[in-house]
């Protein structure tokens, strides 16, 4: 079997030392000669690569590590480039959240003001890293997870059409995670699921074993008593409560909605006021990642680097992120997985705009992926995602032709803003906050 040269861009992020150990447990179907960390804070990223080169040296030493700031270095010789950027870092998203909430909308990274002011930040640094992968390593693919999903995604089918991104995330395999502890099922992978949305935004219309018995009902009835929690104990460490509250919402989301199973981010569109009233515009959710999980794994990574062993660390192998390994070796070794992506639509679902980007099953091999029809899709659904996708297109569009006026149209069109008059008020202190991110605005 081939062994891939992998790069991790974003290699400063607190998920990159889980997902190397989740990396080196599954070489046995992704084999790995080498691996790269890049990140433009290298400040940042040397506090992982520091620990995880002690992870590669105990645990796989056959392959080549390295870790640096320059793209030209980062991006040659590469076969698959995993992506989790997040421009500006958490103290940014701290920064929309709060100015949101400030004026009275939903303070979230990927929803409403702060998924816009997120996406606009992104925009020009996933363009940088597809451009690099383009020129250096042109027969690459690059898996992509950046958030805000759905904006990245549009703006890669507008800018860069031809290049070889694949656009996925993992909220929907999180939550068929769940799903499948519901009703005892060893894994995801034991269901057979239909799924039709935007990225964050989407609904399960089907879900059977694998001799086709119908498992949905079960489900449902499990969501609607205790939404998406399956296990108390695991909102008990790095300020998890966030996590709690929003699988628990999922009951309100099933109540109104009860023909299919709900992602739990569409509680931001459909009850706004509940999530303003519930957050504490003091203290966000990025205050919760950085007094919680960078603290802790920041402090592992340190722990690592110290005693020069990572042996009895408190740094595991990320189960959840396995999808990118299913991915990369979909497309390494043709498995033709079923798996859902964010891709244009190009009458998968039939009733919906061909241009839009939407999650769907796609069936991914060599040659990379193939979406499976989804048909025709109900109207109350297909109003929302028309809406949404509007905003979508109108950001980039901002993006590209640094269009104030196109910008205050995403804002005004949200769910999860209420009028022109407060979408013009959150644009301009976003605009000041993100002096020297975002294009300038005319």
């Amino acid at each position: 079997m081939k062994k891939s040269s992998v790069l991790i861009a974003g290699g400063g992020s607190t998920y990159t030392p889980a997902i190397v150990n989740m990396l080196i447990a599954n070489l046995d179907r992704f084999p790995i000669r080498k691996l790269k960390f890049y990140d433009i804070d290298g400040e940042r990223q040397k506090i992982t690569a520091d620990a995880c080169a002690i992870i590669l040296k105990e645990n796989a030493p056959e392959i080549e590590f390295l870790a640096t700031t320059d793209p030209e270095t980062a991006y040659t010789d590469v076969d698959i480039v995993m992506a989790h950027i997040r421009v500006g870092g958490l103290p940014m998203r701290g920064l929309d959240e709060k100015i949101s909430l400030k004026h009275g909308l939903v303070g979230q990274e990927t929803c409403g003001p702060g998924g816009i002011a997120y996406g606009m930040r992104s925009i020009g640094g996933m363009i940088d890293n597809i451009d690099y992968m383009d020129k250096y390593s042109p027969d690459a693919w690059m898996l992509n997870y950046s958030n805000p999903a759905s904006i990245v995604a549009e703006a890669c089918r507008v800018l860069r059409p031809k290049s070889k991104v694949i656009n996925i995330c993992d909220m929907p395999i999180g939550l068929e995670d769940r799903m499948s502890k519901m009703i005892g099922l060893p894994s995801r992978k034991d269901m057979i699921v239909r799924y039709f949305g935007l990225n964050h935004f989407g609904w399960w219309t089907h879900i059977t074993d694998k001799e086709g018995n119908d498992l949905k009902p079960a489900i449902m009835k499990h969501i609607a008593e205790k939404g998406y929690v399956v296990d108390e104990s695991e909102y008990a460490y790095d300020n998890r409560e966030s996590w709690k509250y929003s699988h628990m919402k999922a009951r309100d989301l099933v109540r109104i909605m009860p023909e299919y199973i709900p992602n739990t981010y569409l509680k931001y569109y459909l009850f706004p006021d509940d999530e303003v009233a519930h957050a504490d515009p003091e203290y966000t959710r990025a205050d919760e990642v950085i007094d919680g999980r960078e603290k802790s794994v920041f402090s592992a990574c340190r722990e690592i680097a110290a005693k020069g062993t990572a042996k009895d660390s408190l740094i595991r192998k990320d189960n959840h992120a396995t999808f990118i390994v299913d991915l990369a070796c979909a497309l390494t070794t043709n498995t033709k997985e079923r798996m859902l992506l964010i891709v244009e639509n190009k009458g998968a679902i039939s009733n919906f705009p061909s241009d839009a980007m939407v999650e769907i099953p796609c069936l991914v091999g060599k040659d990379g992926y193939e979406p499976l029809a989804v048909g025709k899709i109900p109207t109350f659904q297909k109003g929302l995602m028309e809406e949404q996708v509007a905003v979508e297109k109108l950001v980039v569009e901002a993006w590209v032709e640094g269009s104030y006026l196109k910008l205050w149209q995403a804002l005004t069109l949200s769910k999860t803003v209420p009028g022109a008059n407060k979408a013009k008020e959150v644009l301009d202190d976003l605009i000041t906050a993100n002096k020297g991110y975002w294009p300038e605005l005319r």
